[in-house]
């Protein structure tokens, strides 16, 4: 490609500039400027050529003068440690991406009220068309304040709202495992939960205790981790002591810690399925291979992602939403090779 009168003369360079090298018209240009999905391929490829060529920046102001939007979404996630966020916020980033919007994200170490508002009130400075706030398990929920006049849709039933919400049947996913391990025979089955001051935490702590009384199962004590590996590792060795006699069945609140868990068992000489039987929760990448392959719940982020983004568009594009609805997203058992029948009893 040739350099344009722009390049050579030291100015700005224009859409027109962009055109003239591209040999298309700057209507064209807009629409690719723009993320305009009624662009041919070839055509895009082009033009974001000759963008490159000649050094042209779209105008973000300019772009939402035309318009209306900024082509801009911004994310505030809590923590990019855990796999169910870290594949949301992807979920997110792929789904805004094919609407032709860029995502702005602000991860947070704090789950403060404080800290989600300064957090929102920085990405509507930034000129983003909507928010949306990831699984934030906020300790202060009354006193957030969201953005005026920016649509707003929040994953999980962590904040008192009057904006759509996302939801994961956590607590259905939580009573199917429980229900599994006892059809095959276990009297009861142990929790190792998360956090105890985690939304999730308590979501799936108390259908796993709900599951137990429903079906006139004992409830044994919950010991909580940390969501990771290293957890369910110092869980392990603390329960090893007390498989098969009292324990024979485990739901983790997630495979990380299951599997920190499981290493433990095994180190120790305990057999799963044999000795106990282990599950978790997420299903994440590398649960069905582990030894033995872990039964899990399924949690299907790519549709949490693809929601919250259809649900932000529709306000952008001038749709009042529900107030207060809540959009759930189902999860399915996955029974793999870490549970089975309870040990027979010791000779």
């Amino acid at each position: 490609m040739t350099d344009s009168p722009a390049t050579r003369h030291g100015r700005v360079p224009t859409m027109v500039d962009v055109a003239a090298v591209a040999g298309v018209s700057p209507q064209t240009v807009s629409r690719v400027s723009n993320g305009s999905p009624n662009v041919e391929a070839s055509t895009r490829t082009k033009v974001l050529e000759a963008m490159r060529s000649v050094g042209y920046r779209p105008n973000a102001a300019a772009r939402a003068l035309t318009t209306g939007r900024f082509g801009a979404i911004g994310v505030v996630a809590f923590s990019l440690s855990r796999f169910g966020d870290v594949k949301t916020v992807e979920a997110l980033a792929l789904a805004a991406k094919a609407h032709g919007y860029s995502t702005n994200l602000i991860s947070l170490d704090s789950p403060t009220a404080g800290g989600v508002s300064a957090a929102m009130a920085q990405l509507a400075a930034q000129n983003v068309d909507g928010l949306i706030v990831v699984e934030s398990e906020i300790l202060e929920r009354s006193s957030v304040m969201f953005a005026p006049g920016v649509p707003v849709v929040v994953t999980d039933d962590v904040l008192e709202t009057s904006y759509p919400l996302v939801m994961t049947d956590q607590a259905s996913g939580v009573t199917k495992a429980v229900e599994h391990l006892l059809r095959l025979g276990h009297k009861t089955v142990w929790h190792v939960a998360g956090p105890p001051n985690g939304n999730a935490t308590r979501v799936r702590r108390d259908a796993w205790e709900a599951a137990l009384v429903a079906n006139g199962a004992p409830v044994p004590p919950v010991y909580h981790g940390d969501w990771t590996p290293a957890s369910g590792y110092r869980l392990g060795a603390v329960l090893a002591d007390r498989i098969p006699d009292e324990i024979t069945a485990i739901l983790c609140a997630n495979d990380q810690m299951a599997m920190g868990l499981m290493r433990a068992f095994q180190e120790r000489g305990i057999s799963i399925p044999g000795d106990v039987s282990v599950a978790g929760f997420d299903d994440i990448d590398v649960a069905e291979y582990v030894w033995p392959p872990l039964t899990t719940v399924r949690q299907h982020f790519d549709q949490v992602g693809q929601l919250c983004v259809d649900l932000l568009l529709e306000q952008i594009a001038g749709r009042r939403p529900t107030p207060g609805k809540v959009h759930e997203v189902s999860v399915e058992l996955v029974v793999r090779a870490s549970t089975s029948v309870p040990p027979g009893p010791r000779s």
